[in-house]
């Protein structure tokens, strides 16, 4: 009675309808829940939502901040998943990279002149987000392993090997942590511009958002990412070698994620955590398939899940509510963004027959 197909290509402005109308009930039913849950008005909730991502100016920055790594995070995924290579460890590839920049400044820190330390961990922190990339890579190459799993499971050897190096250089001995890494010196501390924390960060990841970009939709190599993404068969028919493909796109992959890992311990933690990604990781994947790994739209939704994410934490500290309940809220929203999109690709139709039983025929 009822037939599904897939839409060939919908209108931007009903698109863009679409999600509005989707973020718009969204917020009605969130409002719903919460007048009938906890009794409070939904209007002063999603004020206080609003108040926790913009209610100052250190605030916003910090909401800066934080949608620039994500976005980092989720660009450096979407080559990958654009050549359907299912790359899950992005949040041992940013640990790695931040190890790596982490044990420049702690073990040159004295050595060299700042600008040589800060041109030093630049490389080592690339280089490691690469080189971890690089592992499941070569096996997805040769050998056809599960790439998903493989990523996966480099997370956990990513975090052990960082929860070692945590210990053997904790500050002070027993703490179970470094410490601020260089504080009286600030070796190894990426500037500042203009006084402002965050701004070299936000600057470095919209720079790379245009450059990845450009690389994906006007570039030979994003053509063959595409090609191989569609069909490998098709991209060794036309001459494309696929494995050099994907020991190629996962090397960037990896070298961003590292990237980022360096711009949170050089740029603004200044030490490194077991758990500095945040779980990044795996947040950037739902980025991406949001913005269906276009790089222009990742901007917008990694905005939205960290301003959500901030103004859940605010519901619970202004309310007095369990944290879960912002989650909830979140999760709620969330759902309807992303089911938006089955009525964005795909069109319901009723069979004759459903016709004919509903007119009684």
């Amino acid at each position: 009675m009822i037939h599904i197909s897939k839409r060939k290509e919908m209108p931007m402005a009903q698109a863009a309808a679409i999600r509005l109308g989707a973020i718009a009930l969204a917020l009605v039913v969130c409002g719903i829940i919460t007048a009938i849950v906890t009794g409070l008005n939904p209007i002063k909730v999603y004020a206080s939502m609003l108040n926790g991502a913009f209610g100052s100016q250190r605030k916003i920055w910090i909401l800066l901040q934080e949608t620039a790594i994500l976005l980092c995070v989720s660009l450096a995924l979407t080559p990958a998943f654009r050549m359907k290579f299912w790359n899950l460890g992005g949040e041992g590839q940013i640990l790695v990279g931040g190890l790596a920049a982490a044990s420049v400044m702690i073990v040159w820190g004295s050595r060299f002149p700042n600008p040589v330390v800060i041109l030093l961990e630049i490389v080592a922190a690339i280089a490691a987000g690469a080189a971890w990339a690089l592992i499941p890579a070569i096996f997805k190459a040769k050998w056809n392993t599960n790439e998903t799993l493989f990523t996966l499971m480099m997370n956990y050897v990513a975090t052990q090997l960082v929860a070692y190096f945590v210990i053997k250089w904790e500050v002070p001995k027993g703490s179970g942590k470094i410490g601020i890494i260089n504080q009286s010196t600030e070796i190894g501390w990426l500037p500042q511009l203009g006084g402002y924390k965050y701004l070299l960060n936000i600057l470095l990841v919209a720079l790379l958002t245009v450059g990845m970009y450009i690389y994906l939709n006007y570039s030979k190599q994003g053509y063959e990412i595409s090609v191989v993404g569609e069909s490998t068969n098709t991209a060794r028919y036309v001459g494309i070698k696929v494995e050099r493909i994907i020991i190629r796109t996962l090397i960037i992959s990896g070298a961003i994620c590292g990237f980022a890992g360096l711009l949170l311990v050089g740029g603004t933690d200044h030490t490194i955590t077991t758990t500095i990604a945040g779980g990044r990781g795996f947040t950037a994947v739902m980025v991406a398939w949001l913005a269906q790994f276009n790089p222009a739209v990742m901007v917008g939704s990694s905005f939205l899940l960290e301003f959500m994410g901030r103004g859940a934490g605010e519901i619970s500290t202004a309310y007095s509510l369990n944290h879960s309940f912002g989650d909830i809220l979140t999760g709620i929203i969330l759902f309807f963004i992303i089911g938006c999109e089955f009525f964005i690709n795909y069109q319901i139709h009723l069979s004759k027959k459903g016709k004919e039983a509903e007119s009684g025929v």
